[in-house]
C-alpha cells in the first residue's frame, strides 16, 4: 500500500438491529468510507485497530470471534489461530522491544499473549477481573493494555469496570493496583455510581478507559477514567488525579496515548460522559503537566471515544466520537477535516491510520 496518502481506518459495533457494525476504510482527503469484508466476520464489531508499528500493511482487529489480521493493508483478513471461539477482544498490543511478542484483552476479562507475532494465542491463566464492580448484564472488560518501555516486563491493563492490573513479569502473574484509587473514591467529588454496581460511590474511579506510559517518564503511568485522568508515579502503587478540570471544562476521559515521535508528548479525548453531546482532543507537551486544546474549527456531537496518530508522521491524528464522527489533521493540528462515516453506523470504538 502506498504511503504517499493516508488511509484511515473506523472500527464500530452493530448495537442495535439498525446500526452497522464493522471495519470502515477511506483515504484521506476526498473520496468515501468503505466498509471492509475480506474474511472479517459478517456485520463483524470491531472493538480495536491495531496498526504494526512498522509495516503498514499489516493490521490487526479485536472483533467479537477473536483477533483478525491483514497483511495487505486492511483488504484481506485472517482468522488468528485462538484458543478458544466467540472470545470477545477488546485490546491488542504489540511488545515495544519485542515485536514478535503480543497481547490482548477480552470481555468477560481475560488477557492472552502470542509469541509468534499473532499466529498463536494462549490465556495467561493468572490474568484475572478482581471483581470490583461487577454487574449482571454487562461483562466487564480489558480495555488497555499497555507495556513499559522503560521496564519491559511491566504490563499495565485498564479495566473497565474494575480498576488496574499489573504484571512485571510479562503477563506470567499479576497484581491488583487498584487499591489506592479505591481510597481516592472517599472524596465526594470522586463519588459516582451510575451503573447499579456493587462497589457504590466507587464505580466512577474504577472505570478504567486507557493506561498510557512514556519512555520519559520512569515508573509513571497515566490512567484515563470516568473520573478524569490520574497518574502514578510509582509503577500503579499509588494514584492521584491529575486535576485535568484546570485545563477542560470536560473531563471524563476515555482514551490518553503517548505520542510514537516524542515521549514528552500526550493527547487525550475529554467529554461530559459516556453518552454525551460533547467532546475535545486535548494535547500536552510537557508529560500531562499543563494541557491545550488541539481541535479546533470542528464539534463533536457525542463523546470522543479514541485518538490515533500516525506511525510515522507525527502531524497526522485522527480521533473519532461514538456516533461516527471521525476528525483529522494533517497538518499538525493548524487544520481539521471531518470524515463522517455512513449512515446507520453510531456506535464506534476505534479509529486508526496508516
Amino acid at each position: 500500500m502506498a504511503n504517499s496518502q493516508t488511509q484511515i481506518f473506523a472500527g464500530a459495533a452493530a448495537a442495535s438491529a439498525k446500526s452497522k457494525g464493522g471495519l470502515f476504510r477511506r483515504t484521506a482527503g476526498d473520496g468515501a468510507w468503505h466498509q471492509v469484508a475480506g474474511g472479517l466476520p459478517n456485520n463483524a464489531d470491531v472493538w480495536v485497530i491495531l496498526p504494526h508499528p512498522t509495516d503498514p500493511n499489516t493490521i490487526f482487529v479485536g472483533t467479537q470471534d477473536g483477533p483478525y489480521r491483514s497483511t495487505d493493508g486492511g483488504a484481506h483478513w485472517q482468522k488468528l489461530d485462538f484458543p478458544e471461539r466467540d472470545v470477545v477482544i477488546w485490546s491488542l498490543t504489540i511488545h515495544p522491544t519485542r515485536p514478535n511478542v503480543m497481547y490482548a484483552g477480552s470481555a468477560p476479562i481475560a488477557l492472552y499473549r502470542s509469541t509468534d507475532s499473532g499466529n498463536s494465542w494462549h490465556l495467561l491463566p493468572n490474568a484475572v477481573s478482581p471483581c470490583h464492580c461487577e454487574r449482571p448484564g454487562f461483562d466487564s472488560r480489558v480495555l488497555r493494555i499497555t507495556i513499559d518501555p522503560n521496564r519491559p516486563d511491566d504490563v499495565y491493563a485498564a479495566l473497565e469496570v474494575s480498576g488496574v492490573l499489573r504484571s512485571t513479569d510479562g503477563g506470567e502473574t499479576w497484581a491488583d493496583m487498584s487499591a489506592s484509587l479505591i481510597k481516592l473514591a472517599d472524596q465526594p467529588h470522586l463519588h459516582s455510581n451510575v451503573g447499579g454496581r456493587h462497589c457504590g460511590h466507587c464505580e466512577g474511579i474504577l472505570d478504567s478507559h486507557a493506561t498510557a506510559v512514556s519512555s520519559a517518564a520512569p515508573d509513571t503511568v497515566f490512567l484515563g477514567i470516568r473520573m478524569g485522568l490520574f497518574r502514578s508515579d510509582d509503577r500503579g502503587k499509588t494514584w492521584y488525579d491529575t486535576e485535568i478540570g484546570r485545563f477542560s471544562p470536560l473531563t471524563y476521559c476515555h482514551d490518553v496515548i503517548v505520542s510514537q515521535h516524542d515521549p514528552k508528548v500526550l493527547y487525550t479525548c475529554l467529554s461530559p460522559a459516556a453518552f454525551s453531546q460533547d467532546g475535545s482532543l486535548y494535547r500536552s507537551d510537557d508529560l500531562a503537566t499543563t494541557w491545550k486544546r488541539f481541535d479546533h474549527g470542528i464539534q463533536a456531537e457525542t463523546t470522543l471515544m479514541a485518538v490515533h496518530e500516525h506511525p510515522r508522521d507525527p502531524a497526522r491524528i485522527y480521533s473519532v466520537t461514538r456516533a461516527g464522527q471521525v476528525f483529522g489533521t494533517e497538518d499538525g493540528g493548524r487544520s481539521w477535516k471531518e470524515y463522517r462515516l455512513p449512515e446507520g453506523v453510531d456506535d464506534v470504538y476505534a479509529v486508526a491510520c496508516v
